[in-house]
């Protein structure tokens, strides 16, 4: 037999004492004898300490047998004792893949159901790992298996983010460095549509649900984006849930950025110009009590329009756009070499004489 190490044999024995037993319940009718759960060490030397007559077990379905000389046999095939340890290792680690920053992924289509089982295949896991050289450690639990979360807690994962199916959990191996995993999503994103009709009556309505301070204030349609969604396609989304009108992108006229806006995230809005459709008004009576065509003079006498130098900002940028002494940003597709998929670009072109057609600051809204 190959020598190994004393470490190897602490690790490979401390990991699999007791390891075994929660292994019955996953395994069902699977015999694991004691044998290969107990070793000691003379000298640079293991030995497998017998405690068992039987000289064939199943060890994760595989017929594991004692040679005279002291070796094993797997499956019929002589196995080196260095061998055996690296295949039972394998056994013994959650299944992961390398991330491209130095990391690993669990894969947690595979995590283990048994509640011993995952404690003892984590904490191989993490020694493993460690002793490879990897740093951050990316584990996702889903729902199903909440009752994993507080095992991995307690073994030092700390909480990166929570969606309805899932709770994400980060480790940072090394000690000497810091933490180079990237935070959690810092931001939400939020769009409101400016639609003015040929009459100069702009589209707006009162919610239902909103602060005392703005109780019958006329506003502008607003929502959050949605995941993986456009800022344009977001804009004509939510003016059509709220007022039923269809509406068709223009540019963003401006967007506004605070911080401390919703359990702590930053917010990012952008006020949106469009084009109506149509006309008609049918409201979204879950979130919206009223919506008109309202004149826009009347529209930015509102005193809460009037007081708030932001939105009062808003309004005016709006109203030299439809003067044509702004322009705003319209989405343009390309695609870059970085990741060879495409995405907008918002910018403006104010006079293309190769292509007209990319001008976007001649367009009458009227």
């Amino acid at each position: 037999m190959d020598s190994v190490s004393l470490s190897e044999v602490t690790v490979i024995r401390r990991t699999h004492l007791g390891f075994m037993h929660s292994f019955r319940q996953p395994f069902s009718g699977v015999t694991i004898s004691p044998k290969f759960c107990s070793s000691k060490v003379e000298g640079s030397r293991a030995v497998s300490s017998s405690v068992s007559n039987t000289k064939s077990q199943l060890f994760y379905g595989e017929s594991i047998t004692t040679t005279s000389d002291s070796g094993y046999k797997m499956n019929e095939v002589n196995l080196k004792s260095r061998t055996l340890i690296s295949a039972v290792k394998e056994r013994l680690l959650l299944d992961a893949f390398d991330d491209e920053y130095g990391g690993v992924i669990v894969d947690h289509r595979k995590l283990p159901s048994n509640l011993n089982t995952f404690t003892s295949m984590l904490r191989a896991s993490l020694s493993d790992w460690r002793r490879k050289g990897k740093k951050g450690v990316w584990l996702k639990l889903p729902v199903e298996q909440s009752e994993l979360v507080p095992i991995a807690v307690k073994e030092g994962f700390e909480y990166h983010h929570a969606e309805k199916g899932y709770v994400m959990l980060t480790y940072w191996i090394p000690v000497e460095e810091p933490c180079m995993l990237p935070a959690n999503a810092s931001h939400q994103v939020g769009v409101g549509g400016f639609v003015l009709n040929q009459h100069k009556e702009v589209l707006v309505v009162q919610e239902k649900y909103c602060a005392p301070s703005i109780t019958g204030l006329w506003k502008l349609p607003t929502g959050f984006i949605n995941e993986s969604e456009e800022i344009f396609s977001g804009a004509v989304r939510e003016v059509k849930e709220e007022t039923g009108v269809d509406t068709e992108f223009s540019e963003v006229i401006a967007f506004r950025h605070a911080h401390n806006v919703a359990f702590e995230k930053s917010d990012l809005f952008f006020i949106c110009m469009l084009k109506p459709l149509s006309n008609k008004i049918i409201i979204d009576e879950l979130e919206i009590k009223a919506a008109k065509w309202m004149p826009l003079v009347e529209f930015v006498e509102q005193p809460m329009i009037r007081e708030d130098k932001m939105f009062k900002r808003v309004i005016e940028i709006c109203e030299m756009r439809l003067r044509q002494r702004y322009c705003g940003l319209s989405p343009h597709r390309l695609v870059s070499t970085f990741d060879g998929k495409p995405s907008s670009l918002y910018y403006n072109v104010v006079d293309d004489n190769d292509d007209p057609s990319h001008s976007n600051c001649i367009a009458n809204f009227l």
